[in-house]
C-alpha cells in the first residue's frame, strides 16, 4: 500500500486529499484498461512526494507535474 509509509494521520490525510484532487483532473486522459494501474502509479508518486511538500496545494501540483511527465 502507497501511503503504508505514511505515519502522520495529517500527513496522511493530505496524501488522501491530494490523491482524489489529482486524480479528478488526470482521470478522463487514462485508458479505461489503465485506470486501476494509474491510480496506483499516483497513490505512490504522492506517497514519495508527502513528506517534501509545504501544503496540500503543493502536494497536489507537483503530483500533478510528475505524473504528466513519466510513463
Amino acid at each position: 500500500m502507497p501511503f503504508s509509509t505514511l505515519t502522520d494521520p495529517v500527513d496522511l490525510a493530505r496524501a488522501q486529499a491530494a490523491l482524489e484532487s489529482v486524480w479528478a483532473e488526470v482521470q478522463d486522459g487514462v485508458p479505461a484498461d489503465r485506470v486501476a494501474s494509474e491510480r496506483i502509479r499516483l497513490s505512490y508518486i504522492i506517497a514519495n512526494l508527502a513528506p517534501v511538500a509545504l501544503d496540500e496545494d503543493e502536494l497536489v501540483q507537483k503530483a500533478l507535474d510528475r505524473f504528466r511527465t513519466t510513463p
